[in-house]
């Protein structure tokens, strides 16, 4: 067992994110990871749980990964995107409050912007996809 308050936990700044070979901007982002199990071969843990912070106008750029990650809004307004991932253009925008859960499947292009005058916060779920227990990580 590991018990930890999140105040204990390396504030990381976020400056960039891939998405398709390019390094795209993150704008007023910091994460804070709460926990991680194990490896994924790609520098990611199987499993982790994460805290992000974003600033006033900050924001995640379109983005995929090989997780699927699940977001609990804590505190802010965010306008939550998903995009078509053959054209890369906005599928669906939703504003999500505190309360609010986003599920992101694995691949899904999305991104999110901080709409609000204040810092908001959301926890992140992430956990690997797998074809087949036995064979580990898809490729």
């Amino acid at each position: 067992m590991e018990v930890l308050n999140w105040k204990e936990c390396e504030d990381k700044k976020i400056d960039k994110f891939p998405y398709k070979g390019q390094m795209l901007e993150v704008k007023g982002t910091s994460v804070r990871w709460l926990s991680k199990y194990g490896d994924d071969g790609n520098g990611y843990p199987e499993y982790g749980l994460r805290l992000f912070t974003i600033q006033p106008d900050g924001q995640i750029p379109i983005h995929n990964h090989f997780y699927h990650q699940t977001m609990y809004i804590l505190s802010g307004q965010f306008e939550c995107r998903s995009f078509d991932p053959h054209t890369d253009e906005p599928k669906e925008k939703r504003v999500c409050g505190p309360g609010t859960s986003v599920f992101i499947p694995s691949m899904e292009p999305h991104g999110m912007r901080n709409m609000g005058n204040e810092p908001g916060q959301f926890l992140c779920c992430i956990c690997n996809v797998y074809e087949e227990a036995e064979e580990g990580p898809k490729k």
